[in-house]
């Protein structure tokens, strides 16, 4: 039986053995930035460097991975912590999937948000995997939901958008000049999401890292897709795959209801330290193996600043009761 996206795409990721609470390793099926290079979580640890001397250096302070797969991130942050910083940091993964063996125990598992989070709060690609719909222009013009068989993948049109999910189509994804076909993804779960997230920070700064679009790029067809072992594939929501659909950024910027910056990873990071740039030819006479050493870190950090790749996602950062530290 077909039904709309929204509902296949939350079965097949957070449902009964779902992609993502199924015990697989996410890592398996694609790449991120917090994968890519122990470079990211230094940019991270620099960012939160500044936020913690603008909080005043508190007895403890918060990092909140929202969507933390098998714990990656908040594994490398631990690790890499700068003693001024890891003697206070208050490591929190939160995740559906049980704790993976081996997190260290001063790291906190949890399903749900924290109340309150006083330093930083991160989403690495995280809202991209917020399960919505994605509409359709019928023949006339009209945004109709697509509905799909969880089985197969096969799609059909069913009732015309309207409602919350027709307001936000209004205002975000407007369809009155695309033509027949022209798809749109939903975006409203995603801002709520966001916008609860961003809610729990009582000081400090929430940072999501995705890749997405805003009003003036909106994809005609739309985003949604699925991958497996590391290979895209078309989005069939039986649990065997990851789906996911790029988020409109602008859209879950503003429904958080505070000030904000979006720019681009490359250019973040780049503020933060990371360029990819390679080591200096002369390290190869004088110390081989660490030139090449140098050599494997900067190809790994040039990945995180590649503007056709993971440089191009976006950085949307909510600073509370700090200032913004990409800006100072």
């Amino acid at each position: 039986m077909s039904v709309r996206w929204r509902e296949a795409i939350a079965t097949a990721l957070y449902g009964p053995g779902g992609f993502f609470v199924g015990g697989g390793a996410p890592a398996d099926h694609f790449r991120t930035s917090a994968l890519a290079s122990p470079a990211f979580a230094a940019g991270l640890l620099r960012l939160a460097s500044d936020v913690d001397a603008a909080l005043g250096s508190p007895p403890a302070f918060d990092v909140v991975d929202v969507g933390a797969g098998r714990g990656e991130l908040v594994r490398t942050l631990a690790a890499l912590a700068p003693p001024r910083l890891a003697s206070r940091l208050r490591l929190t993964a939160v995740e559906l999937s049980s704790r993976p063996d081996g997190m260290p125990p001063s790291v906190a598992w949890r399903r749900e948000l924290p109340e309150r989070v006083h330093g930083m709060l991160l989403a690495i690609e995280w809202l991209d995997n917020v399960p919505l719909d994605a509409a359709q222009l019928d023949t006339d013009g009209v945004p109709r939901y697509v509905l799909v068989d969880p089985a197969t993948g096969e799609e059909t049109l069913g009732e015309r958008v309207a409602g919350e999910d027709g307001a936000w189509l209004a205002r975000w994804w407007p369809t009155a000049d695309l033509p027949p076909g022209a798809r749109a993804e939903l975006g409203g779960p995603r801002d709520v999401a966001w916008a609860a997230a961003v809610s729990t920070v009582e000081r400090g700064l929430a940072l999501a890292v995705d890749y997405g679009h805003v009003a003036d790029r909106r994809p005609m067809f739309g985003t949604l897709t699925g991958f497996r072992s590391g290979r895209q594939v078309p989005p069939v929501p039986d649990g065997t795959c990851d789906v996911t659909a790029h988020v409109a950024m602008d859209a879950v910027a503003a429904a958080a209801g505070t000030a904000y910056t979006l720019t681009s990873q490359r250019d973040a990071l780049r503020a933060l330290g990371v360029d990819g740039a390679r080591p200096p030819v002369a390290l190869a006479s004088t110390d081989p193996a660490a030139y090449v050493r140098a050599l494997a870190a900067s190809s790994a950090a040039a990945e995180l600043v590649d503007p056709a790749g993971l440089g191009g996602h976006y950085w949307l950062l909510h600073p509370v009761g700090v200032p913004d530290p990409l800006m100072q």
